[in-house]
């Protein structure tokens, strides 16, 4: 039996539920209801998920579970290179990181910057940002992508791949 639908303020599941994790029947109704901005990213950078709040999303530091195990939101939405836009924030957000380092140690250092620290450890900061910031920059992309396509019923059933 496919899960149906009730017509209502939040999605309710009549017949078979998704699975969590663990492969139990999920018992809970998927919250398919707006989520302020404020409420995706705060639970993004706690590196929750954005939807529901429930954590246990990575099964190690690079590597995302299929779905979130207290919801059952897929975490990649269906697209094959969904997490190109977190490859982006992650980008971005060394850059800010690096700038910010540069900035700091130039004005700390003033009037003879140590240039070769600068080369050295800018690279340094770079790859050790791009691994630190690699989580983060997931769950806020999914946040984000939560924000201009809020969940439906299709992103708790379980795809074939």
């Amino acid at each position: 039996m496919t899960p149906v639908p009730v017509i209502g303020h939040r999605l309710a599941w009549q017949g078979a539920m998704p699975e969590n994790m663990n492969g139990e029947r999920m018992t809970g109704r998927p919250d398919i209801s707006p989520r302020s901005a404020w409420v995706l990213l705060g639970r993004a950078l706690l590196l929750r998920c954005p939807a529901c709040g429930g954590g246990s999303l990575f099964t190690g530091f690079f590597q995302t579970r299929e779905r979130c195990p207290t919801c059952g939101l897929l975490l990649e939405r269906g697209e094959s290179d969904y997490f190109i836009g977190a490859y982006t924030l992650n980008l971005i957000a060394v850059e800010i990181l690096l700038a910010i380092g540069f900035i700091v140690v130039v004005l700390m250092t003033q009037p003879n910057p140590p240039w070769m620290a600068l080369q050295y450890g800018g690279v340094a900061l770079a790859i050790l940002g791009a691994v630190l910031c690699y989580p983060f920059a997931k769950t806020t992309w999914l946040a984000v992508d939560l924000m201009f396509r809020p969940p439906k019923r299709e992103d708790f059933i379980t795809r074939e791949k």
